[in-house]
């Protein structure tokens, strides 16, 4: 049996509901069989380790953790798990990866080989990495990962003419959808999506397997204060957060307040919300994690800004047409084809009848202009 596939599943339940704590899937097997398995539970909270020991109880001893992450060994708002893996009895530890926070980064392995404790680090890296993706950037970065996801008609159009967008990708293809938002921290749109499509921006195809926090952060961004308070977002369950410039109005601030929501007055450029900022204050806040889902203007400056992590499109067999149909990414764009922004480790995969593409963006290929030389 897999068990480390099995950590790695386990750890999968805990996406988007434990940030800024990594998402972590524990198995402890003796003897062939598992004797203990858990997975991250909501900060402040027991790490996948301690609830996987905790019902292992007295079979941890001589066993075999298998983990996705190395075990912490540092004290946060709970003590190092290292410690109690040892006191368990554990005689090897089966990590995926190291741990990219600074403060851990292979010095949880060296105190449990101190120990006596066997470890062994890689098995099915590649899978964990992803897991802990945004957990990887937020704890170096101190920001977001951001991920950009979009559905286009095959001439990549993202609505028609008129402005309808109902429905261009399959039904398939939006129930993954809501598992992007049920793995997230936060949901991001600009002003125009909300008043153009009214969009509830709620989880309402998944499980959230009893944690807390039942819908991820609903993140408006709106330069002047245009959006409406009749708006879904603001009546349906959940948070909403309204991300607005320096200028708009204080009867706009409260009533945005009145019908619920916090509102983030963040400073601005050349009359928009200067997305960097806005970053910097969503990591401050502890948010790990941001499926933006446009519109066109809002991914266009995330990706001048060189902010977009990793792009996920939908692509559906229907055409559209129309030279004033909208596409799913404006802002300022590149001058040369050479300069395009390229994806690296893409993957592809059909949606009943949709195709879904995948890849991150290169680190260099997603600066702005003005700073890629300054990168050679």
């Amino acid at each position: 049996m897999d068990y480390m596939a099995q950590a790695l599943s386990l750890a999968r339940l805990a996406l988007g509901h434990v940030s800024p704590n990594p998402a972590v899937g524990a198995v402890i097997v003796r003897d062939g069989k598992v004797v203990g398995q858990g997975y991250t539970q909501p900060p402040g909270s027991a790490h996948a380790e301690i609830v996987a020991i905790k019902e292992a109880g007295d079979l941890a001893r001589g066993a075999t953790l298998f983990v996705t992450l190395e075990p912490c060994c540092h004290y946060g708002r709970t003590p190092p798990c290292t410690g109690a893996i040892i006191a368990a009895g554990i005689t090897e530890v089966r990590a995926a990866m190291i741990d990219p926070n600074p403060v851990v980064a292979g010095q949880g392995q060296a105190e449990l080989e101190k120990a006596g404790v066997r470890v062994f680090i890689g098995e099915h890296g590649e899978e964990a990495r992803e897991i802990a993706e945004a957990y990887g950037k937020y704890i170096t970065t101190k920001t977001p990962f951001v991920t950009a996801k979009f559905a286009v008609s095959l001439d990549g159009k993202i609505a028609t003419r008129t402005g309808d967008s109902k429905w261009i990708s399959g039904d398939e293809s939006r129930r993954y959808v809501h598992y992007l938002r049920y793995t997230s921290d936060a949901i991001m749109v600009g002003v125009n999506t909300v008043l153009t499509d009214d969009p509830q921006l709620t989880v309402r195809c998944c499980s959230r397997g009893g944690l807390i926090h039942e819908q991820p952060l609903r993140i408006i961004v709106d330069s002047e204060g245009r959006t409406p308070t009749a708006a879904k977002v603001f009546h349906v369950p959940g948070n909403v957060l309204m991300a607005v410039g320096v200028k708009t109005s204080p009867a706009r601030r409260r009533a945005y307040r009145e019908a619920g929501a916090e509102v983030l007055v963040v400073p601005t450029r050349r009359g928009q919300v200067d997305l960097p900022s806005l970053m910097q204050a969503l990591g401050e806040r502890q948010i790990t994690s941001i499926l933006a889902e446009g519109g066109s203007r809002l991914l266009g400056s995330l990706f001048d800004h060189g902010l977009v992590d990793k792009v996920i499109g939908f692509i559906a067999p229907v055409i559209i047409g129309g030279r004033l149909a909208r596409t799913p990414v404006a802002g300022k764009g590149v001058e040369k084809v050479i300069d395009s922004i390229k994806l690296e480790r893409v993957r592809t995969r059909t949606c009943n009848g949709d195709v879904m593409i995948s890849g991150y963006v290169g680190k260099e290929t997603c600066l702005p202009a003005s700073l890629k030389s300054l990168a050679k």
